[in-house]
């Protein structure tokens, strides 16, 4: 039996990944995802509807448009068709990678241009989704477990910015808010450890509602938004219009470049938490289906689609691995996309409350990056990587301003701790050689010691 086998044998799963739980289950297991990734699929729209100054009428649409992409994206990746998706637990939504080149294309061509150069850059992610063996060779398990445990660990800052209260807020680090953090924490930890079945597999939604219910007599929980939404909402398909200009593509290839590196990366993540085998073509897929999932997000009037490494953490705490649930987390964002009352009444999570599962997801994440890293030998070589990979990734993310002074471009690529990591792991294991050593001079050089 080879090492790989072994360790998968080592992931004991409630749920492997073609195992269907029942309809009452994949709707609490969806619910967990869904409320792991809300935030990052609701705050990419916010940040750009106030950065081009979109009215609150258009905001509302793009925020639904947004939703609905990230359900339809969800379910082409785990369901698949044919060769596109990949066919595991991976929940898909936009990315702040997007943000910058959205902002420098909408400000020219408003949001009919940031549709245009959605498709068209899809359109490269789909031919960069056929060379994904070439690019395969570049992640062996020094690079993925990096790769991996920088996911957690540079999403930990997120989840601590939560836990204060949100980044910027006035009661930043208030007693209210670390107290609140620290109740969803402890409960989400309890039930995940001495839990049994269902309480065990659901104690980061189970966490999350004791949360959000302890948060609305202390006035925490503001019900204006859902007051102030629609019942239903039908987005018509490209509703603002389309302006197909090269400009605006060549401003969104380097995001889709990198997020397709970190796709790759995400992906592996996914794998290496649902104990599947990740072969070139299935990872191949994966990338298809964000390419594929970009093209709906613009035609619905939303922004580009991909994997979300947040639920990477879901799948590792809860060990609840079917594709099956990720459909229907798929399915249940589909009616939030028709329903604003309702994604409004999710999106009004307090911030607390994420922070509490928030640390214990992303950690978790950063910890399966390390039990990858485990099984490579750790020589001078592969420590060089892993250190300078990591400190360049965390540099980044604590420090952005470290980049401020690079050309736009560069500062696209690099803007994610998560790619600048990635990209060190990858540049640095092909340059760096492993020292030969031989054991015939060692023993010479023992011998005239002795």
């Amino acid at each position: 039996m080879n090492k790989e086998k072994m360790h998968q044998r080592e992931i004991n799963l409630t749920y492997e990944v073609e195992d269907n739980p029942s309809l009452f289950k994949k709707i609490l297991f969806g619910f967990q995802h869904i409320f792991a990734a809300f935030g990052g699929i609701v705050v990419v729209p916010l940040v750009l509807s106030s950065a081009l100054g979109l009215d609150a009428k258009t905001t509302t649409a793009v925020i639904s448009a947004s939703i609905l992409a990230a359900g339809l994206a969800t379910i082409v990746q785990a369901k698949g068709f044919g060769p596109v998706g990949f066919k595991t637990s991976c929940i898909m939504g936009t990315d702040f990678t997007f943000v910058s080149p959205s902002i420098s294309v909408g400000t020219v061509l408003g949001l009919p241009g940031i549709i245009g150069a959605t498709i068209l850059g899809a359109i490269f992610e789909i031919i960069l989704s056929y060379f994904i063996r070439p690019l395969m060779k570049l992640f062996p398990p020094i690079v993925t477990g990096t790769v991996v445990c920088l996911i957690g660990l540079t999403l930990l800052p997120v989840s601590i910015d939560w836990a204060a209260g949100g980044y910027g807020s006035a009661d930043y680090g208030s007693m209210l808010n670390i107290s609140i953090t620290m109740l969803v924490l402890i409960l989400t930890l309890v039930l995940n450890n001495y839990g049994k079945g269902m309480i065990s597999s659901a104690s980061i939604l189970i966490g999350m509602i004791v949360g959000y219910l302890v948060c609305i007599p202390l006035g925490l929980v503001d019900f204006t938004a859902v007051q102030q939404a629609s019942w239903v909402s039908f987005p018509n398909i490209f509703e603002y219009g389309v302006i197909f200009d090269f400009k605006a593509l060549l401003a969104f290839i380097p995001a889709y470049f990198v997020t397709t590196i970190e796709t790759v990366g995400c992906l592996k993540a996914v794998g290496e938490a649902s104990n599947i085998d990740m072969n070139d073509k299935r990872i191949g897929s994966g990338v298809l289906a964000d390419g594929v999932g970009s093209i709906i997000g613009g035609a619905v009037g939303a922004f580009p689609n991909t994997s979300f490494s947040q639920n990477v953490g879901v799948i590792s705490l809860t060990k609840v691995a079917s594709r099956h649930v990720a459909v229907m987390a798929g399915i249940l964002m589909v009616a939030l996309g028709f329903l604003p009352k309702l994604a409004a009444l999710i999106s009004g999570i307090p911030q607390p409350v994420l922070g509490g599962v928030g640390i214990v997801m992303f950690g978790t994440v950063a910890a399966a990056g390390i039990k990858t890293l485990s099984r490579v030998k750790l020589t001078d070589r592969n420590l060089l990587i892993i250190a300078t990979s990591i400190g360049l990734g965390l540099g980044v993310t604590f420090r952005p301003d470290v980049i401020a002074q690079l050309p736009e471009g560069l500062k696209m690529i690099f803007a994610s701790g998560i790619s600048t990591g990635t990209i060190t792991a990858l540049v640095l294991n092909l340059v760096l050689k492993e020292k030969a050593i031989k054991i015939e001079e060692n023993r010479d050089a023992l011998g005239e010691v002795i």
